[in-house]
């Protein structure tokens, strides 16, 4: 069998090896897949639960801070008010009176409704604000979990993919020794001598 002949041989046995290893590798990589699904469901259900855990606790969060906070910077504005004022002889409802007349009561409440409602909406986007920010933080941490299950399959894969390189490699290189071992005892033969 003439060389050339041998080589072509060699190369598709190297071949077919090769479309194996790749065969292989596609499998591993079908098998490990259903993996990655399963994180992100993961991910999603810790999510939820997460949402679950803590929307009771902003709720009492927010609760504390109308019964503690709320109280606390209206009397801060208050002080702050009397200190600003330019006229501290004339404090309160009095300098609203000129000529002994008195202030409508709707004025004072509506006065007090407003302060109450600037109050209760300040504190309703300070408690979705840190909700937000929670919300996301779960979030980030869900797609980091996603993102490191993720690597660890590409590693994985990756690794299936040299194993199957290297095999592939050494079936070439053990089909190219196994030529020239025996081009080697044909020379050998045309000449004359015995083979090694």
């Amino acid at each position: 069998m003439p060389i050339t002949a041998k080589r072509r041989k060699a190369r598709k046995e190297a071949e077919v090896a090769l479309a194996r290893l790749q065969d292989l590798a596609k499998d591993q990589a079908d098998r490990l897949g259903p993996y990655a699904d399963q994180a992100r469901d993961q991910a999603a259900l810790k999510l939820l639960q997460a949402r679950g855990w803590t929307a009771p606790r902003l709720e009492t969060a927010a609760l504390r801070v109308e019964d503690t906070v709320a109280p606390r910077v209206a009397g801060m504005l208050t002080t702050a008010a009397q200190r600003i004022d330019p006229k501290p002889a004339r404090r309160g409802l009095r300098l609203f009176r000129s000529g002994g007349r008195r202030i409508p009561r709707g004025v004072v409440i509506g006065g007090a409704a407003l302060v109450g409602g600037v109050v209760v909406y300040s504190l309703i986007r300070l408690r979705q604000a840190s909700q937000d920010a929670e919300w996301q933080e779960h979030l980030d941490q869900a797609r980091e979990q996603v993102r490191e299950t993720r690597e660890n399959l590409e590693e994985k894969a990756t690794e299936v993919a040299d194993d199957a390189a290297e095999n592939a490699k050494s079936a070439s290189a053990k089909a190219k020794e196994k030529v020239r071992a025996t081009t080697g005892e044909g020379r050998a033969k045309d000449n004359g001598r015995p083979g090694k």
